[in-house]
């Protein structure tokens, strides 16, 4: 079995230093870099899977989004936000010491891959979003901002490990250990019981959005990605209430015309434990 090594970098927002980890699979000399980034409020281990089928290949770099996971937090919260995680990233490659990468984003972790994908110094070589696109459905949003931030503590890991499911039905079906290890990555144990790893402070933001803002940035992201022009696959679960089908449709007619895969079964986001969902990136990484 691969054991992936634990690093970390240090980053700079307006408000000062903090840290990021990263999980880095496979050979640290191999120039072949891919990066993969999560979710909203998941972790680095959600790639657990991708990168130990990958990184025989591919040198696999998975970090945590400042304010989730193994990661240090913001000392000002107004800094979660997509800005400050795409500086980070730059920070992270540059002590890489690459000059392109791969990219493997879900949901947020694709928005930060499009804003890089989009620079002209082609930083991304290959992007692959996973249920993301440049228009955000306002339900989703909505029904995301529910739990985000809610101060919680659970009084066994069951108890936890019940609540992560329930959140995250729209993951679509999986077996009790892989719903086993979705709640691992996530949780900690501590004084009063089992919470959640990520910092309450990064829904400051999160939940400040107005239509208008949501709206503004839409208009941004679709200007990012008209901009991109690397080869770009899209992964759409078929239930998907964040990325539409007709944003999907869209996103394959415009930009870097993405290669478009809708998922059975999922709705957001795809958790790529299963070969159905890791098949069509190790195919795309290597055409």
């Amino acid at each position: 079995m691969v054991t992936p090594k634990i690093r970390d970098v240090q980053c700079m927002s307006p408000a000062g230093l903090h840290r990021m980890a990263y999980k880095e699979w496979g050979d640290s000399s191999n120039p072949d870099v891919l990066v993969c980034v999560h979710g909203l409020t998941r972790v680095s281990d959600d790639f657990d899977v991708l990168a130990a089928r990958l990184c025989d290949r591919h040198r696999v770099i998975c970090p945590d989004v400042v304010g989730r996971g193994r990661s240090g937090h913001l000392r000002d919260p107004q800094y979660y936000a997509i800005p400050q995680y795409v500086a980070d990233m730059v920070t992270l490659i540059a002590r890489l010491d690459v000059e392109h990468v791969s990219w493997v984003g879900t949901s947020m972790g694709g928005l930060i891959g499009m804003v890089l994908a989009a620079q002209p110094e082609q930083l991304i070589g290959k992007l692959v979003l996973n249920d993301i696109g440049p228009s955000l459905n306002a339900a989703a949003m909505a029904r995301i901002a529910e739990y985000v931030g809610q101060p919680r503590r659970f009084a066994s890991f069951d108890e936890a490990r019940a609540y992560v499911q329930l959140i995250s039905t729209a993951f679509g079906e999986h077996d009790d250990a892989q719903w086993r290890k979705l709640a691992v990555d996530v949780l900690r144990e501590g004084e009063g019981g089992w919470m959640l790893t990520y910092d309450p402070a990064l829904s400051i933001p999160f939940k400040a959005m107005t239509p208008e803002s949501v709206q503004a940035s839409q208009q941004l992201l679709w200007a990012a990605y008209d901009a991109i022009r690397c080869p770009t696959l899209l992964l759409r679960g078929e239930q998907s209430d964040l990325l539409s089908r007709e944003t999907a449709k869209e996103m394959t007619r415009r930009g870097p015309c993405a290669q478009l895969i809708e998922l059975p079964n999922v709705g957001h986001a795809p958790t790529l434990l299963v070969p159905a969902q890791v098949d069509p990136i190790d195919s795309f990484l290597r055409s």
